[in-house]
């Protein structure tokens, strides 16, 4: 099978912004089967901790340390744990939204991948509170183009925030 090279181009960003925008509308609508289709079957899912260190390293980031580090596998058990009654975190469930935006794209390390840069803001709340929770920050996506479509192979995700203020990480971001 002959691998293209991928061109990066407007339209490549505009077939790219669209699959995040579907994503984002997935994981609001709570169509969380149809976003596992997305993930690639060795999907690294993963959100490193954010810490605070002095001025000369303005990053933050420390990805020895992580909030989560998921594979396809534990993905869907998170999933198919919404259907059941411990699922108490998500019951009532959260409303939320995701925000993606500054959507950036190179090229990838193989020639069916790319790199994705992109900022992300994810708002939740449920019917009875007064505050909605926030979490923002960057993702770092690698896409692998899979007969014929995009799909997640990687993921990392770079909270701003060093004290996160959610009550617990249900929500894929």
């Amino acid at each position: 099978m002959e691998v293209q090279e991928i061109k990066l181009n407007m339209d490549l960003l505009y077939e790219i912004t669209n699959l995040l925008n579907h994503e984002a509308r997935l994981l609001d609508d709570r169509k969380y089967m149809d976003w596992l289709e997305l993930l690639t079957n060795d999907i690294v899912y993963r959100m490193p901790v954010r810490v605070t260190r002095e001025s000369k390293d303005l990053s933050g980031k420390d990805d020895a340390m992580t909030y989560f580090e998921e594979s396809k596998k534990s993905l869907t058990t998170r999933v198919l744990r919404f259907g059941t009654t411990s699922a108490w975190a998500e019951d009532p469930p959260l409303h939320t939204r995701h925000f993606v935006s500054n959507i950036m794209i190179e090229p990838g390390l193989m020639n069916n991948e790319i790199n994705v840069k992109s900022y992300f803001l994810t708002k939740r709340s449920r019917g009875t509170d007064l505050q909605a929770e926030e979490i923002f920050g960057e993702r770092i996506d690698v896409l692998r183009k899979v007969n014929g479509e995009w799909k997640i192979a990687s993921r990392c995700i770079y909270p701003d925030q060093s004290i996160l203020t959610v009550m617990n990480l249900t929500t894929f971001l």
